[in-house]
C-alpha cells in the first residue's frame, strides 16, 4: 500500500502562495489545522491530501500550475534528488521539440509514454553523469506527463529548477553554495578586459549547477568544462548547459577535483571557481609532492589557497581567472608564503571586496580575486588593484548609529566593472579613488604579513583633500556642534530641582500586577515566531518592527516585517511605555512611544506596558519603571540579567501630580537625546580636525586653547 504523501510548512506555504508566517500562524490560530503526521518535532511533516483539504475548505488552495503539479508528482513517487537525475535527458530533450509535441506525447498511454521517453531522451543520456542506463517504466508514465506538461507550459529551465529543489548541498556542513546570478555575471564580465574577445574556452572546477559557466556562455564562450563532486549536482548542471547554453560544446564530469582531475591536460582561457568554502578534507596528505602547488605546498587549513593554485594550473599564458574567496585567504598567517610568491610572480592582478550578506555565507563579506597567468618573457606587473565595494554604494532606512546598511547591488556591480576597467587599460597610472580603489605597487605588499585585505589598502590611501573646502567643512562642524552644546546646557540649567525636604519623600506603592489586575494597565509581548530584525528598506511602506537594540539606542524602528501581518502581532500606539527585557550593561531604559513609533510592530525580548491616560502618566509611569533601585529588585540572572515587569512598583499619586513627574522624565530624556548628538558631532568635529592636521591641509590655530 503506498504511503500518503507528506509536505513541510515551507512546502505548504508554497502550495498556498503565502509566507512560511502566515503557515505558523495557521497552525497557532486554527485547531482544524492538520497535525503532523511526520517529519521531526522541529520540522513537521503534513498529509499533503489533507492539507489541500484544509487550504480548498477555507478558500486559500489557488489553481494548481504545471509546476505544482509536477513537484506533486515528485513527491508522490518518493522520487530523491539522486533519483531525479533519471529525469534530466528527458527535460533536455523536450527542449529541442516542439511544445505541441510534448503535450501530445503527454497524452499517450502508459506504455506509449514511457517508451517515447525512453527513445527520445537516448542519444542525451550520454552527455548528463549518472544517467547512461536510462530506462523509463510504464508506471511513472504520471511522473513523465506532469514533466512534460511543465516543460511545455512553464518552460525547461523552470522545471530543472523544480528538480533542483531541496537540494541537500547547499549548507554549512559542505561548505558548498550555489553562488548568486548577480555575482555569476560579475564575475564572467570581470573575465574580458576592454576590447577583447571573450574567451572561447572556460572551466569550472566545482561547477555546482553550472551558474558561472552559463554567465560564461551568455557573453560568447564556446567551449564549457566543468566537474563537480556531487552526481546529482553534476547531472543538473549538465543539464542546465545542454538547455541554455545549446550552441556551446559542454562538458560535466563527476569526481573529486583536486584528487582525480577530469581534465587533467585542459588549458583553458579562463577559469570561474566558487571553491567550497572551508572544506578541509580537500586533499592535503595525498597530494604533498602534487606539481600544481608552483607557489608551495598548502597549509591543511587554506584549501582555497590549493583551489587558486589549480585553478592557474589550467590557464594558458595571459589567461584569467576569478574566484570567489573568503577574506581570511587574504590574511591568515599560514598562507602568507604563498601569496607572497603568487605576487612576486605577478599571477594576482586585483583583489574586490564584496558587502557583507550579498552571497553564503552571510556572515562574512567575500572576494573577488582576479589571476592571470604571466606570458613567458613578459615584464611582471608592478602592481594590484584593490578595491572596496564594502564602502562604494549602500542604502539604508536612515542615519540612525548602529544601523546595518543594505547593499545597493547595481552600484557595487558598476563600481567594480569600471574600476577594473580602468585599471586594466593604465595599470601603471591609475588614479586611486579615495576610499574605494587603489593600485598598491608589490613591493609595498611584500611585508612580513603579506595581508591582501582591500579596506587596509583602500583605507590607508591619502585622502586629497583641497584646504579651503576641508577648513569649511571643519567651520561647519564646528558650528553645529557649538549650536547642539548650547541646547545642552540650556536643558541642564534655567530650573531649581529643589530638596523634597529633610528626608527623602515616601510614598504608597502598588506593583504593576496589582495594576494589572485593576485594569489600570495592559501588558502585551510580541508573539514567539516574531518577524525578524533584519534592517528595513528605506522605501518600504509597509510597518518596521521595534527591536530591543532600537529601544537601547534611542533611534526609530528598523527591523524589517512581514508583508502579511499576523493577527497576534502588537502594533505599537503612541503613549505606550516600551521595557526591554534584558538589561543592557545592568542599566535599565524605558521609552515612551511617540507618533513616530505608532503602527509599527513589537519586536522580541520587549514588554510593552499601555497604560489607562486617565489614570497613569506614561512619562511618569516609565521614569519609574527604569528606576535603578526598582530594577534591581525586579530583575535576576548574573550574565544574562532579566527583568520580570510585574514585580515593578509604582508610586500611588494622583494624576496632576504624576504630570509633574512626567514632566521632569521628560525633560531628562530630552537630555539624552541633547548628549547623544553633541557626542556625535564632537566626534566628528574632531576626526575632521585630525585628518586635516594630519593631511597638511589644515595648520594648528595661532593661539592655545582654553584651559580646561
Amino acid at each position: 500500500m503506498p504511503q500518503p504523501t507528506q509536505v513541510t510548512a515551507a512546502e505548504i506555504s508554497r502550495l498556498a502562495g503565502v509566507t512560511r508566517a502566515t503557515v505558523s500562524n495557521w497552525r497557532r490560530r486554527h485547531s482544524d489545522f492538520p497535525t503532523p503526521s511526520g517529519g521531526t518535532e522541529t520540522s513537521p511533516a503534513y498529509d499533503l491530501d489533507a492539507v489541500r483539504s484544509w487550504l480548498a475548505g477555507r478558500g486559500q488552495l489557488p489553481a494548481s500550475s504545471p509546476a505544482d503539479d509536477l513537484r506533486t508528482a515528485l513527491r508522490t513517487s518518493a522520487t530523491d534528488l539522486t533519483h531525479r537525475s533519471r529525469l534530466l535527458p528527458l527535460v533536455v530533450a523536450a527542449s529541442r521539440i516542439a511544445d505541441t509535441e510534448a503535450e501530445k506525447a503527454a497524452g499517450l498511454p502508459d506504455d506509449q509514454l514511457s517508451t517515447w521517453a525512453q527513445k527520445a531522451s537516448r542519444s542525451y543520456a550520454d552527455d548528463i553523469p549518472g544517467t547512461g542506463d536510462l530506462l523509463y517504466q510504464p508506471e511513472e508514465a504520471e511522473l513523465l506527463r506532469a514533466l512534460l506538461r511543465c516543460c511545455a507550459e512553464e518552460g525547461t529551465t523552470q522545471t530543472l529548477e523544480v528538480l533542483a529543489e531541496g537540494d541537500a548541498t547547499d549548507s554549512k556542513a559542505s561548505g558548498a553554495y550555489r553562488t548568486p546570478a548577480p555575482i555569476a555575471d560579475l564575475m564572467a564580465e570581470l573575465l574580458a578586459g576592454p576590447s577583447e574577445p571573450y574567451p572561447d574556452r572556460v572551466l569550472d572546477p566545482a561547477c555546482g549547477v553550472g551558474g558561472l559557466l552559463l554567465a560564461a556562455a551568455s557573453r560568447g564562450a564556446r567551449e564549457l568544462y566543468g566537474q563537480d563532486l556531487v552526481p546529482a549536482v553534476a547531472a543538473q548542471a549538465a543539464a542546465r548547459l545542454a538547455v541554455q547554453a545549446d550552441e556551446t560544446k559542454a562538458q560535466v564530469e563527476v569526481g573529486d577535483t583536486m584528487r582525480d582531475d577530469a581534465f587533467p591536460a585542459l588549458t583553458a582561457d579562463a577559469v570561474l571557481c566558487a571553491p567550497p568554502y572551508g572544506h578541509r578534507e580537500w586533499g592535503h596528505e595525498d597530494l604533498a609532492y602534487d606539481q600544481r602547488w608552483v607557489f608551495g605546498l598548502p597549509p591543511k587549513g587554506e584549501p582555497e589557497l590549493a583551489w587558486l593554485q589549480h585553478c592557474l594550473g589550467h590557464l594558458a599564458p595571459g589567461g584569467r581567472a576569478v574566484l570567489l574567496m573568503p577574506p581570511g585567504s587574504a590574511f591568515r598567517p599560514a598562507g602568507r608564503r604563498i601569496r607572497a610568491e603568487m605576487v612576486r610572480h605577478g599571477a594576482l592582478r586585483a583583489v574586490l571586496a564584496l558587502p557583507v550578506g550579498i552571497a553564503q555565507p552571510l556572515h562574512i563579506g567575500l572576494q573577488l580575486w582576479l589571476l592571470e597567468r604571466p606570458q613567458p618573457q613578459a615584464t611582471l606587473p608592478s602592481t594590484v588593484l584593490f578595491v572596496d565595494t564594502a564602502g562604494a554604494a549602500t542604502t539604508s532606512a536612515d542615519d540612525a548609529p548602529g544601523r546595518r546598511s543594505m547593499p545597493d547591488w547595481s552600484a557595487v556591480r558598476n563600481s567594480a566593472l569600471d574600476v577594473w576597467k580602468d585599471f586594466d587599460r593604465h595599470p601603471d597610472n591609475f588614479d586611486p579613488i579615495p576610499g574605494v580603489a587603489r593600485a598598491v605597487p608589490v613591493v609595498d605588499l611584500l611585508d612580513e604579513a603579506v595581508d591582501l585585505t582591500p579596506a587596509r589598502h583602500v583605507r590607508a590611501a591619502p585622502v586629497p583633500a583641497k584646504p579651503d573646502e576641508l577648513a569649511e567643512m571643519a567651520y561647519e562642524l564646528r558650528s553645529r556642534l557649538r549650536r547642539a552644546a548650547t541646547g545642552l546646557v540650556a536643558l541642564t540649567g534655567g530650573h531649581t530641582w529643589p530638596p523634597a525636604g529633610a528626608d527623602p519623600r515616601s510614598w504608597r506603592s502598588a506593583s504593576v500586577a496589582d495594576l494589572l489586575r485593576g485594569d489600570a494597565l495592559t501588558l502585551l509581548r510580541a508573539p514567539a515566531a516574531i518577524r525578524s530584525a533584519t534592517p528595513a528598506v528605506a522605501e518600504s511602506e509597509l510597518p518596521r518592527t521595534l527591536t530591543a537594540r532600537d529601544v537601547v539606542s534611542r533611534r526609530p524602528a528598523s527591523g524589517a516585517a512581514e508583508e502579511e501581518p499576523s493577527d497576534e502581532d502588537v502594533t505599537i500606539q503612541a503613549g505606550d511605555v516600551i521595557v526591554p527585557e534584558m538589561l543592557h550593561e545592568g542599566v535599565g531604559t524605558a521609552r515612551v512611544a511617540d507618533a513616530r513609533d505608532a503602527g509599527h510592530f513589537l519586536g522580541r525580548h520587549l514588554h510593552l506596558l499601555r497604560p489607562d491616560p486617565a489614570r497613569l502618566d506614561p512619562w511618569f509611569l516609565a521614569g519609574f519603571l527604569a528606576a535603578e533601585d526598582n530594577l534591581s529588585v525586579a530583575s535576576s540572572g548574573t550574565t544574562v540579567v532579566r527583568v520580570d515587569p510585574r514585580r515593578l512598583r509604582i508610586p500611588l499619586l494622583p494624576l496632576a501630580e504624576q504630570q509633574r513627574y512626567g514632566r521632569a522624565f521628560r525633560q531628562l530624556q530630552a537630555l539624552r537625546t541633547a548628549a547623544d548628538i553633541a557626542n556625535r558631532l564632537a566626534d566628528e568635529a574632531a576626526r575632521t580636525l585630525a585628518a586635516g592636521l594630519t593631511g597638511g591641509a589644515l595648520l594648528p590655530p595661532d593661539t592655545a586653547p582654553p584651559s580646561t
